[in-house]
């Protein structure tokens, strides 16, 4: 599969990487093409690897993820224009986080709103899977990092599309057990409500490295 991956920090290096390993082409975006990480990233990933802008990106992409800050992900996406994500699945694992000195973040978009939701409404032709935004890059790609059972959510309005996204997170070791969907695309308030919550619990455990079971009863 061709797959635009558009953010070039740690969650998009990650991801980009995970999916060229399991032999998805894929192009990295940015700002502009010729962005120096996005570059060292395609200059070592190989020939499945390659990077240019956000447009370029999406258009490449027969799926395209939204790795970009949270804070900056509508205009990115603007940056690409909607005919390019028409049709098309859009994975967005951004998280809203605003940050300002002196304090934990916080959310830009929450209770009654959403990024996921945003995205949708400015894009209403793409497919949106809100998923993979509740943990830290690594266990993204590789579950068995956290031991034993844990969950992965996903939400959005098009069940063939969380269909493809559910294939994908197969694909980096998610048992079909493990992913939940939640429902519609305004399921993506608590997923990403839930950030706070993460942070302080990796900051009183002194590792980004968890994740979170979901049990039920009998």
């Amino acid at each position: 599969m061709h797959i635009g991956v558009l953010g070039t920090g740690t969650v998009g290096r990650t991801l980009a990487q995970a999916l060229v390993d399991r032999g998805h082409e894929v192009r990295m975006g940015s700002r502009a093409a010729g962005n120096e990480k996005a570059v060292a990233w395609a200059g070592q990933a190989g020939p499945l690897a390659s990077e240019g802008s956000f447009a370029d990106a999406a258009a490449f992409g027969d799926l395209s993820i939204n790795a970009t800050a949270g804070a900056a992900s509508l205009e990115a996406l603007e940056s690409v224009g909607a005919e390019l994500l028409a049709g098309k699945v859009l994975i967005d694992v951004a998280n809203p986080l605003q940050f300002s000195e002196g304090g934990p973040p916080t959310l830009s978009v929450c209770n009654d709103d959403s990024l996921g939701e945003s995205i949708q409404r400015a894009f209403p032709e793409a497919r949106v899977v809100k998923a993979l935004n509740t943990m830290t890059a690594a266990v993204m790609v590789q579950p068995d990092l956290v031991p034993g059972a844990h969950t992965v959510f996903i939400c959005g309005d098009a069940m063939d599309a969380k269909a493809q996204v559910t294939g994908l997170l197969e694909e980096f070791g998610w048992p079909r057990a493990a992913i939940l969907d939640l429902g519609d695309i305004t399921a993506a308030r608590g997923m990403e409500m839930y950030l706070p919550l993460w942070l302080r619990i990796w900051g009183a455990t002194g590792t980004a490295v968890l994740n979170i079971e979901l049990r039920v009863a009998e």
